[in-house]
């Protein structure tokens, strides 16, 4: 949904374009290790069936129990070789979807939102271990034509996860929900805090806002991603009483779809066939 390329196709198709010829996996690592690749490709590369999807010389298989990713890219803005495995086992998968807008446009639904994570990677060479979450978006239109802006976060805990998502629409129409979600599957509303703008500005001075059950109550930890239009946080905020550390997403479309942006994002994301 961030592809300029995608954009461009669009605009040139008089507003549609083929989605599979604009193809990519994102990986973003962290801490000592930071990397980051995220390569465009065209249909040429992709291939798939019920239980794999093949982009290139990376690819996702599932075998009913969990998702093994299978890395093999090439970092940016300095290229190095990124290789390595991921596999996601969810402890239930819910059977539910959510419809994000007031025109059901556009859909997330929650995976894997409990979840074991093992890397195994061989450039850089490492290996970790941990809860983690798997999640799946959908639109039958692009992002910047149903939203202005959007802020979700998720905070992972050995028994439960808990997704708190706000977004506004082109239309001005806002939407929010917070949900709790079991390690059976389960999935059920609890009450939404009330909405905090986070202290601290990204470096483009794009703002963040999150939930917390008092004024104040939410600061950012760590800045890992941190662009024009996005920016990804890990949050100190209050929920249900209690201190949480959460992970945090906030998109802001307009900056997304403004022509500079547009120049600016091949750098990161180069494109191949």
């Amino acid at each position: 949904m961030f592809s300029p390329y995608y954009s461009s196709a669009r605009r040139r198709g008089g507003g549609a374009a083929d989605p599979e010829n604009h193809i990519a996996l994102n990986v973003a690592l962290y801490g000592r290790k930071r990397r980051w690749a995220m390569t465009e490709r065209s249909k040429t590369a992709l291939h798939r069936d019920a239980s794999t999807f093949v982009i290139g010389p990376s690819s996702l298989t599932w075998d009913g129990n969990s998702l093994l990713i299978s890395i093999d890219e090439i970092t940016m803005p300095i290229p190095t070789r990124l290789k390595g495995t991921v596999r996601v086992t969810p402890a239930a998968l819910p059977n539910k979807a959510f419809v994000l807008d007031s025109r059901g446009q556009h859909i997330w639904r929650p995976i894997g939102p409990l979840s074991r994570i093992d890397l195994q990677f061989d450039n850089p060479n490492f290996a970790w271990s941990g809860r983690g979450y798997f999640d799946f978006n959908m639109g039958n239109e692009p992002i910047d034509r149903g939203f202005k802006e959007w802020d979700w976060s998720r905070t992972n805990e050995p028994d439960r996860t808990r997704v708190l998502y706000d977004t506004v629409e082109r239309s001005g129409h806002e939407m929010s929900m917070a949900l709790n979600i079991d390690k059976s599957g389960e999935i059920s509303e609890i009450p939404i805090p009330p909405r905090v703008r986070l202290p601290s500005a990204t470096i483009w001075r794009a703002g963040r806002r999150t939930r917390a059950e008092s004024p104040g109550g939410a600061h950012v930890i760590e800045t890992l991603e941190d662009t024009p239009f996005y920016a990804r946080s890990v949050v100190s905020t209050t929920l249900e009483g209690r201190p949480v550390t959460t992970m945090h997403e906030s998109l802001h479309c307009d900056r997304l779809i403004h022509p500079i942006v547009q120049k600016m994002l091949p750098f990161r994301m180069p494109r191949r066939g």
